[in-house]
């Protein structure tokens, strides 16, 4: 098997797997470590080693709160385990690769995880994201780190300054970074650099969309997968605030963090500050950082423009559990909730309801639909799928992250009680998901060589969804009120996108008269 491996920094040694045939290199750096003037600044590259490198267990986490500090809490039952896992700044931006290869000849195709946890948690080695399963199925797993919360996602007037191409969004600059360093060394561990799939999960979906749309990605990557990714709305409802901040408010709230939460003058000043300093200040704040609208890496809010079509990959697979994030008013304020959240088309809605507006809607799959309509509109293939299983153990039912286990393959590591139906249907989940990383359609064979029940590409005359629950079916339906906020945002988004396609053509006239005047 291939133990060690040539990367542009030096050599590396992985560690055998629990499953023989399987080479894990964990904690490989990818970039330089972010600390002292590399603290918010673009990734920088690895200063090279001599000799073999081990990497033979995991790096340290970025810096976040304690993951699992509170046992009680429902993720630290279900992964965040180990309130002591290492973490720290210095050694934190690096990759894990599961490997089935025997050599770097094989040109495997791969696939690249970016972890969820809002942006502000979470990392690249939690239990359930293990690439065993995917090694059987002939395909590699690659899992990044990247920056998160004040650290990933703070700007300031002083970062404008000191580096205008790259003002914000470190945290996203990280992931691109890693896939970059992917796309020039994967081929060295047995992959193939030009059939790369990226895929998240809730803010590591986002993230994956954030790629699909920025300019800076393309070329990177061939495939998407977007899990439970957002449910944000190009117009309505209003009932999730937009992913990314305006420039102009992303910049307020870091002056604000670095002058009245740190204390400093500086962002040099608030390099020079400990990290746990940093970390413990963000926390008593009650601050949010989101990406911004730098007008580099993120030209727009990823929803507007994947819902109009703008997106790099060719090939896209999204979808969301059933039981995550509902739209529905809080007892007694229905009447307003209609109002604020659809305005003009309030009535529309009530409609749509048959006039009981308390009839919940998973809000996750609008965007969703909105954005496999744009892009088969424009001739690409998406598939989109609802998870939704009975989950066992508690009364949570098919929670936002409960595919997780599935997907990956990794129910033996649940503490929960599953039983043979969910294994077959994890196997079979898994076989799509590697069956899509392969070639950009999901169908084929089971293990035993029967055909799984077919996934067909979702479109708005045919809106065909892959049903994961306790038995794989398909559908087309679509409820009323969901079909309503799917015309309204439809409308909504076609009327955006000749605005924008407008401001283009406006923007690209006056750099012609420009040149010519030149």
């Amino acid at each position: 098997m291939l133990r060690i491996a040539k990367t542009e920094s030096g050599w590396v040694r992985g560690i055998q797997g629990s499953d023989v045939r399987t080479t894990v290199f964990k904690g490989i750096p990818f970039a330089a470590d972010p600390v002292g003037e590399n603290r918010w600044r673009a990734p920088q590259p690895v200063e090279p080693w001599e000799g073999v490198r081990d990497c033979l267990e995991f790096a340290p986490i970025t810096v976040q709160k304690v993951p699992g500090i509170n046992p009680d809490a429902f993720y630290s039952k279900e992964w965040h385990c180990d309130p002591e896992v290492p973490m720290d700044e210095a050694g934190s931006l690096a990759l894990n690769i599961w490997t089935p290869a025997k050599t770097g000849d094989e040109k495997l195709p791969v696939m690249v995880w970016i972890f969820g946890g809002g942006l502000q948690e979470g990392y690249c080695h939690e239990m359930e994201f293990d690439g065993e399963a995917l090694n059987r199925r002939g395909v590699i797993l690659v899992s990044i780190a990247y920056r998160l919360n004040c650290f990933g996602f703070l700007t300031h007037p002083d970062l404008v300054k000191e580096d205008p191409e790259h003002p914000a969004n470190y945290g996203l600059l990280d992931q691109a970074y890693a896939l970059a360093w992917i796309k020039r060394n994967i081929a060295n561990f047995g992959g193939d650099p030009d059939n790369i799939t990226i895929y998240g999960q809730s803010a590591g979906g986002g993230s994956t969309m954030y790629h699909c749309t920025s300019p800076k990605s393309k070329g990177l990557f061939e495939k998407a997968i977007a899990q439970s990714c957002g449910g944000i709305l190009a117009k309505y409802p209003k009932c999730f605030m937009p992913i990314a901040d305006p420039m102009e408010v992303a910049l307020e709230k870091g002056v604000h963090f670095v002058k009245d939460v740190l204390g400093c003058d500086t962002i040099e000043e608030a390099r020079k500050l400990p990290w746990k300093f940093i970390e413990e200040k963000y926390h008593e704040s009650h601050q949010f950082f989101n990406p911004a609208i730098d007008g580099e890496f993120v030209p727009a809010q990823w929803y507007e423009l994947a819902a109009q079509g703008v997106m790099n990959p060719e090939y896209f697979m999204t979808g969301n559990t059933n039981n995550e994030f509902f739209l529905v008013p809080k007892p007694g304020e229905e009447e307003e909730w209609l109002k604020k959240n659809f305005g003009e088309y309030a009535e529309a809605y009530r409609e749509a309801c048959d006039g009981d507006i308390n009839k919940k809607i998973v809000g996750f799959d609008l965007t969703e639909k909105l954005m496999c309509e744009a892009l088969a509109d424009k001739g690409h293939p998406a598939y989109y799928y609802t998870f939704g299983p009975t989950i066992p153990g508690d009364d949570a039912g098919a929670f936002h992250s409960s595919e997780l286990w599935f997907t990956f393959e990794t129910l033996n590591k649940c503490w929960r009680p599953f039983d043979g139906h969910h294994y077959d249907l994890a196997r079979k989940m898994c076989n799509y998901w590697t069956n899509f990383a392969k070639t950009g359609n999901p169908n084929g064979l089971d293990q035993d060589g029967t055909p799984m029940p077919e996934w067909k590409t979702y479109s708005k005359e045919e809106p065909n969804q892959m049903l994961f629950f306790d038995e794989i079916k398909t559908t087309t339906e679509i409820t009323k009120q969901t079909q309503c906020l799917l015309d309204i945002n439809d409308f909504l988004l076609h009327s955006e996108e000749a605005r924008y396609e407008n401001e283009r053509g406006e923007k690209s006239q006056l750099s012609n008269n420009a040149r010519a005047a030149d």
